[in-house]
């Protein structure tokens, strides 16, 4: 390759948008000290990329009424992301959906802690997603899984 040729492609390379290299969405995971399955869901969390930062707190109900986490969905944890917060075990395609779409909304919830769902063991069974508005407005399902 003569000169001409390699400065011309290293132009073109420098004004060409990276693609493929998608900011990392940086989790804080509020967690009770003594709960492996919180720790479960925020390793998978950082194998698909995200950066997880835990944080262990024996008082999570203060971290829920921070958040404004409604009592009827809340469940053994709660992260937070992008200005989102997200409680217990929710997928990541859930969480991906939410970070690329920005709807209106406080945060994404799995209430309780369903066998299957992210972080827990055990036979898969039927689950929702809770989508919580930001307005404050009814509560409605985001996504649904239901095992094979």
């Amino acid at each position: 390759m003569r000169r001409r040729e390699f400065l011309a492609v290293a132009a073109t390379v420098a004004m060409t948008p990276a693609i493929g290299f998608a900011a990392v969405s940086s989790v804080i995971l509020h967690k009770d000290p003594n709960c492996g399955c919180c720790s479960s869901w925020g390793d998978a969390f950082s194998k698909a990329g995200f950066s997880v930062r835990t944080v262990e707190d024996p008082d999570m109900d203060q971290i829920k009424e921070r958040l404004r986490v409604p009592a009827s969905i809340r469940a053994c944890h709660t992260a937070e992301i992008e200005g989102y917060f997200i409680e217990g075990h929710v997928p990541i395609d859930a969480v991906r959906g939410l970070l690329d779409e920005r709807p209106p909304l406080a945060g994404l919830a799995v209430a309780g802690m369903p066998m299957g769902s992210l972080g827990m063991g055990g036979s898969p069974e039927p689950y929702d997603v809770i989508a919580i508005p930001r307005d404050g407005g009814d509560l409605y399902v985001y996504q649904s899984f239901k095992p094979d």
